[in-house]
Formats: structure tokens, sequence, C-alpha cells
């Protein structure tokens, strides 16, 4: 599941994926229920997030001479930016459409599911098969959290609260693989 030819690429998912957890859970702070354990929750798991963060980022810097699955000028290297401009783009489109027709409130799933999807391009990008089930996974999240009940609490929590704790595992999956790597070489 994990490819470990490029390590310096996967301490630089637990880099993002730290930083992804960090953004969701704040996010899920807009509008959690109303019982305030939710709050701590949501604290611990951006507290996590920065905890995967600057650990993959310090390690990332202390190896950046490591060869990486993309390289600039290279046709993966244009993929990978299509990829991420595409994300960006159609993101915002859908959640300008979204808040115009009065559905600020789907705006999270939006996102989540774009960020879901644009994991299957960047697991064929870096050549690393976990991307795949982040893909699968933080799809599912934002399919249920477009449907769970807004009553109780905003989409932007269930987005949150569930998304973060994929990019948690996830990230420091890659970050621990990808610092073994490095330490072998």
């Amino acid at each position: 599941m994990i490819d470990l030819s490029y390590p310096r690429d996967l301490v630089m998912i637990g880099a993002v994926f730290g930083l992804a957890a960090f953004i969701w859970s704040g996010w899920a702070q807009e509008e959690p229920p109303g019982h305030p354990s939710f709050r701590f929750i949501l604290g611990g798991l951006s507290v996590a997030g920065l905890a995967l963060t600057v650990p993959s980022v310090l390690l990332a810097i202390g190896h950046w001479s490591e060869p990486s699955a993309i390289s600039t000028g290279t046709p993966v290297f244009v993929v990978y930016i299509v990829v991420f401009w595409a994300e960006a783009i159609i993101g915002a489109l859908l959640s300008f459409l979204a808040i115009r027709s009065g559905h600020s409130d789907s705006v999270a799933p939006l996102i989540l599911a774009i960020v879901g999807i644009h994991f299957f391009a960047l697991a064929v990008v870096f050549a690393q098969p976990v991307l795949h089930l982040a893909g699968v996974l933080l799809t599912l999240i934002a399919v249920v959290a477009f449907f769970l009940p807004r009553d109780a609490a905003a989409s932007s929590f269930w987005c949150g609260l569930l998304g973060a704790p994929v990019f948690l595992g996830i990230g420091l999956w890659c970050l621990l693989a990808g610092r073994s790597a490095l330490a072998v070489n």
C-alpha cells in the first residue's frame, strides 16, 4: 500500500496531511453540536495535525536532496500542476454556485469530495497507492457528511470530525514509513 521508492515524498505527505487535519478540524469549529466536549475533540485534532506537520516538514527539509516522484519540467510535474489547478478552479466554482443558490451548507462536503477525488490522480502522479485509500475514505466521508442532519451540526463539522482522523492516520503512516526508509538510505 506504501511504495518506499521516494521516502521524501512520503514525509511530505505526512506534512501536507497534518496541515489538512489542522485545517479541517478548524473548519469543523464553524457550528459543532452544543456540547463543549466537541470543541475539545476538534482542538485535539488540530493540535495533532500540527504535531504531525512540524516534524514532517523538518525531516523533509533535512532530506530535500533525496529524489522525488515529480521533478520540475517533467510530464508528471505538468500533470501535478494541472490536477492542482483543476481542483482549485472546480472547488471555487462549485463553492460559488452553492453559495449563490443558497446552499452554503454544502460547501464543506463539496470541497472534501473534490479533495478526495483529486487523490486518485495524485496516487498515480506520486506512484503512491496509499493515496487511493485517502481518496476513497475522504470521498465517502464527504458523501456521508452531505446527508447527515444539519440541525444537529453543520456539514463542515462532520467533514472535519470524520476527515481529520483520516488525514492524521494516513499522514502518520506515511511519515513513519518515509522516516524509516530515509534512515536505511
